[in-house]
């Protein structure tokens, strides 16, 4: 009985020990966030050398800046109003010692340059041209949830349901193929399609920690579920896979004023909103994966360095896995036939270009063959009312050919091209205009539009086309809580041709194509070798954040898209066209906002 009794008056005391435990677990994950953004303070009051006692206040409270009081206790205001004593219980880690004050503040500093002073359920900032809660996953915002010994661990990311139409069928996930809208001889030029999709829906975490108050180490994973295996399919379930978007590591010295990012990234070729530090890509902030045509980006792997002056002045540069994408042209004298080994119609000389995955590559996918990175070395300048870009990209493009009876050989082509960006703010909080161009040969990949890199000459030597690719947009916010966009872009390919001993034109771009078929509507599809001159479109769209609180956030964006394709004229005086309407009704959940 007595026994019994014990075990009674222990179970008691038990269940208020657990709530105390789980009270001051709170309490420690809380006050390390106080003081971690109050850290933050004291570093950008020195950067901009603002000294003395001010004080900040931060979700109700005030922080005071200047020599800050012992930290063994502090004090805090129950709900009855008295003061009471609280122990310091400022470092909740797992394993390992905590970061200091000035190790944290390094950390949360490291690529979040306009990271204002938030509490730790921070409004959405939509203010930005390219708003990081929309165009990313809105990490660098957020607290930390934990830490693991000196190391910080955010969370990112949203649940995303997409509604889409197209006027035309492309039979397209959410990253619309826009080069791909059929001519009128197809079937499918004549039928929409609706497409619901959460393949968008994204995760990321932010790892952070600091050697020293000037070094911070970074490391940055973002996945979604744009991947597409060989079961996929959308009949009773679907397995369509997560995929890496971005998996890199960072390394920052502010004192030094050097960066060093390695991984899978955004391109350096991608504008950025201001520096050029990862995940301030300037990004349009709209639904569809692949973009809009006339921007600039691609994301792969690659290794970078940035040097900073100042902040102000930003000189970078990337070494970028390259690919190559070739054209292939049908009719009666293409420039290649389309054998496994192809062969160039003209000159009967076979060509070998691209090689079937292996080992951790797709095998249903082809691989160019090459032989250096690409790289691209760029210049900005940050300014109040504007940021400027400026770059360079190289590319070399690589295939073995063989004319008849003789040796094989290897064929290098030096392609490449220069390009800029520029967002203004034209009115600061409300409107802001953003544009860029790249202009040069065999640039087609870094375009949403994919025009081809690249053709051939007659002896097999890869022949990069002249291209450009540009777009402009206005981002206005007219209130808080609601985002509206108007862009417009152009993905244009020039000509690369030559005459065969035959008289026939051959390469991109010829003008002696039987192109009257691509407007002879075909159940059975037909025929069209039609080569696309330009695709141009025009994009409007806005965001509506319609809720938010210690829950998250919930948002609901709208975008629609006008789009034209123009082919090269035949040699028969047919001009085909064609074009089409894209749709986006889509509601988001961000939970950690």
């Amino acid at each position: 009985m007595m026994l019994g009794g014990l075990m009674v008056v222990l179970g008691g005391m038990a269940a208020p020990a657990a709530a105390q435990a789980d009270d001051m677990a709170e309490i420690r994950a809380l006050h390390a966030e106080m003081q971690r953004l109050e850290a933050k303070v004291q570093q950008l009051e020195a950067r901009h050398g603002m000294t003395g006692g001010g004080s900040h206040v931060l979700a109700g409270r005030t922080l005071r800046s200047g020599p800050r009081p012992n930290a063994s206790s502090t004090s805090v205001t129950n709900p009855s109003g008295q003061i009471t004593a609280m122990p310091d219980l400022s470092r909740l880690t797992i394993g390992g010692p905590a970061l200091s004050d000035d190790a944290q503040a390094a950390a949360a500093a490291e690529n979040t340059m306009t990271e204002s002073i938030v509490p730790s359920q921070p409004k959405l900032d939509l203010d930005s041209s390219s708003p990081l809660a929309i165009t990313q996953t809105g990490v660098d915002s957020l607290p930390p949830i934990f830490r693991i010994g000196g190391v910080s661990v955010r969370l990112g990311g949203f649940i995303d349901f997409s509604n889409i139409y197209r006027s035309k069928n492309l039979t397209s996930g959410p990253a619309t193929s826009w080069g791909s809208f059929p001519y009128a001889n197809s079937p499918n030029a004549h039928t929409g399609e609706y497409r619901p999709s959460a393949q968008l829906t994204r995760l990321s975490v932010l790892l952070q920690g600091s050697p020293t108050k000037d070094e911070t180490l970074s490391g940055y994973i973002e996945t979604d579920f744009g991947g597409a295996a060989g079961t996929a399919n959308s009949y009773q379930t679907n397995s369509y896979t997560p995929r890496i978007r971005q998996a890199y590591m960072t390394y920052s010295n502010t004192k030094w004023g050097f960066h060093v990012l390695a991984g899978q990234a955004w391109s350096l070729t991608t504008g950025y909103t201001q520096g050029l530090l990862s995940r301030h890509e300037q990004l349009p902030p709209v639904v569809d994966n692949n973009q809009i045509p006339g921007i600039v980006f691609t994301r792969v792997p690659q290794i970078r360095f940035i040097k900073d002056f100042g902040r102000k002045w930003w000189l970078g540069l990337s070494l970028e896995a390259p690919q190559v994408a070739y054209a292939a042209n049908g009719g009666s004298h293409a420039m290649l036939t389309g054998a496994s080994d192809d062969t160039i119609a003209s000159s009967n000389t076979t060509l070998l270009y691209s090689n079937a995955g292996s080992g951790m590559l797709n095998p249903n996918a082809k691989y160019s063959m090459d032989v250096a990175p690409d790289i691209v070395l760029k210049g900005a300048l940050d300014t109040k009312p504007a940021h400027y870009e400026v770059y360079g990209l190289a590319r070399w493009f690589k295939a073995m050919a063989q004319a008849p009876g003789g040796p094989i050989r290897e064929h290098v082509s030096f392609a490449g091209g220069v390009g800029g960006d520029v967002t203004v703010h034209v009115i600061p909080r409300y409107l802001q205009f953003t544009g860029n161009v790249l202009a040069g040969e065999g640039i087609g990949r870094y375009g949403p539009a994919m025009l081809p890199d690249a053709t051939f000459r007659a002896n097999g030597t890869p022949a990069p086309i002249p291209e450009i690719i540009g777009s402009m947009g206005l981002i206005g916010h007219p209130t808080s809580n609601l985002l509206v966009y108007l862009y417009g872009g152009v993905e244009s390919a020039g000509r690369r041709t030559y005459t065969g001993t035959d008289g026939y034109q051959y390469g991109y771009g010829v003008n002696d194509l039987a192109l009257a078929s691509c407007d002879v509507e075909q159940i059975s599809g037909g025929s069209c070798d039609a080569q696309t001159h330009t695709i141009a479109d025009l994009t409007v769209g806005g965001w509506w954040h319609v809720l938010q609180g210690g829950y998250g956030a919930v948002m609901t964006g709208v975008q629609y898209t006008y789009l034209r394709k123009f082919a090269y004229k035949g040699g028969d005086g047919a001009s085909p066209t064609t074009g089409g309407n894209t749709i986006y009704v889509t509601f988001r959940y961000l939970p950690f906002q």
